[in-house]
C-alpha cells in the first residue's frame, strides 16, 4: 500500500481536517484572554473546544492510519456518486428554519426542519422524523425558552 493510499482515507483525512479546524482556532483565539474556571474570558470555552477537537481528531486519525488494507476498488466502484440529495435538502431544511422560526414559532419551525432533513436520506420513516423533532423541540424550548429566557416565538402568532 503506498503512502498515498494510506493518506487518502476517510478517517485520516477526516481527523487531519479536524486537526487542523483546531488548530485554526487556537490560533485565532490566541489572544483572548482565558481566565480561570469560575471566572471564565471569553476565550475559555472556544480554546477548550478547540484542545476536545484536536484530540478527537487525533483519535480518528491513528485510527484510520491502523485500519487494515483494504482491496483496491473495482472499476465501477472506483468513482462514488456525489450526494447531491443530502446537501441541498439539509442546507434548504437549515434554511427554512431560519426564515420561518420568527413566522411560525419554534416548533412548527423545528418540524418542517426535521420533516425537510429526514427526507435527506431514503430509508428515513416520518416516526423517526417526528421523533426527532418532539426531543429538538423539547431541548429547544428547555434551553432557550425556559433556561436562558430568551424571546423565541413559540407557536405562530396570526
Amino acid at each position: 500500500m503506498t503512502g498515498w493510499s494510506v493518506l487518502t482515507r476517510k478517517d485520516v483525512l477526516a481527523g487531519a481536517m479536524f486537526m487542523g479546524v483546531a488548530l485554526l482556532g487556537l490560533w485565532v483565539s490566541r489572544e483572548y484572554p482565558i481566565g480561570t474556571a469560575l471566572r471564565m474570558g471569553t476565550g475559555y470555552v472556544p480554546r477548550l473546544l478547540c484542545w476536545v477537537l484536536l484530540a478527537l481528531g487525533a483519535c480518528v486519525l491513528v485510527q484510520g492510519l491502523r485500519e487494515a488494507p483494504r482491496d483496491a476498488p473495482s472499476e465501477q466502484g472506483a468513482v462514488a456518486r456525489f450526494g447531491w440529495r443530502p446537501l441541498v435538502l439539509v442546507t434548504a431544511s437549515l434554511a427554512l428554519f431560519a426564515l420561518t422560526l420568527e413566522w411560525l414559532g419554534l416548533v412548527v419551525a423545528i418540524l418542517l426542519l426535521t420533516i425537510a432533513g429526514a427526507y435527506a436520506t431514503r430509508g428515513r420513516g416520518i416516526i423517526e422524523a417526528l421523533l426527532a423533532a418532539f426531543v429538538l423541540i423539547t431541548l429547544c424550548w428547555g434551553i432557550f425558552v425556559y433556561g436562558l429566557q430568551l424571546t423565541i416565538p413559540v407557536w405562530p402568532e396570526w
